[in-house]
């Protein structure tokens, strides 16, 4: 219900307050054609993506805090945001923005899944075992890996690039459109029903590796699964909106 309001106020409210009954023409192809073009194109598809990429975030903020065992992890602290950052910021500095309108969540997403292969090949370099004392230190030096190309990158850039990194780092839903919610939602979805099955795993991971190993768990197996698929589905948020904070950290201790 607090998610059907939330959405609600979010398609009613703004620079034009609409009321009840103009929303419902707008979705139903009546009304006033700007009116139409406000709920349907610009507000609506806002609304849907902020629900698919912050209950992405916060799903998978609260995988990392089972998987990590640490109430302060989010999705960023594998270093995800960080090789999504230096991915979008390349491409703007490369001028590939301007010519092709997908260039920027392309790349963020392809520098965000080379963090998380960096990091999950460091990860297993012992015994072929998922150390999660090493995860977390091959999270934080990749994540300070690319915060230096960051750094670089920004240094030698002209002033626009500069400004358009900055933004895009801050995160925005403004962008939103049906293409982009349709493409985050194939992400999203199957993401969230592959770590919902691995619920069960995760709170007995949580618990302490040794007990969930002596009630039968796959120790190994859910900790690659749950670590592939939550950092899947934050690339795909942070690559369509940029980095969004505090949602992965926050939103999983007030549901509890």
């Amino acid at each position: 219900m607090a998610l059907i309001g939330t959405f609600s106020l979010s398609v009613w409210l703004g620079s034009v307050d609409l009321t009840v009954e103009q929303t419902i023409m707008a979705f139903t192809g009546r009304g006033d054609g700007n009116i139409r073009q406000i709920v349907t194109e610009l507000r609506a598809p806002r609304a849907i993506l902020a629900i698919l990429v912050g209950g992405g975030l916060a799903l998978s903020g609260a995988v990392f805090q089972a998987l990590l065992r640490n109430p302060l992890a989010d999705p960023y602290i594998l270093g995800i945001s960080g090789g999504a950052a230096t991915g979008a910021v390349l491409a703007l500095a490369l001028g590939l923005v301007s010519s092709h309108s997908w260039a920027l969540p392309t790349a963020a997403f392809v520098g965000s899944l080379l963090a998380i292969t960096l990091v999950l090949r460091v990860a297993v370099a012992t015994n072929n075992r998922v150390d999660i004392r090493v995860l977390l230190l091959a999270g934080v030096v990749v994540g300070a890996f690319f915060g230096a190309c960051i750094s670089f990158i920004l240094s030698i850039s002209n002033a626009g690039t500069v400004r358009s990194a900055v933004l895009w780092m801050m995160g925005s839903l403004a962008g939103a459109d049906w293409t982009t919610v349709m493409t985050v939602a194939l992400y999203t979805l199957p993401a969230t029903l592959g770590l919902v099955g691995l619920s069960r795993a995760l709170n007995l991971l949580a618990i302490g590796e040794d007990t969930a190993s002596y009630l039968g768990t796959d120790v190994e197996r859910v900790k690659i699964a749950a670590y592939v698929v939550a950092s899947l589905l934050t690339a795909a948020g942070v690559a369509a909106t940029g980095i969004i904070g505090f949602v992965g950290l926050i939103v999983p201790h007030g549901v509890r």
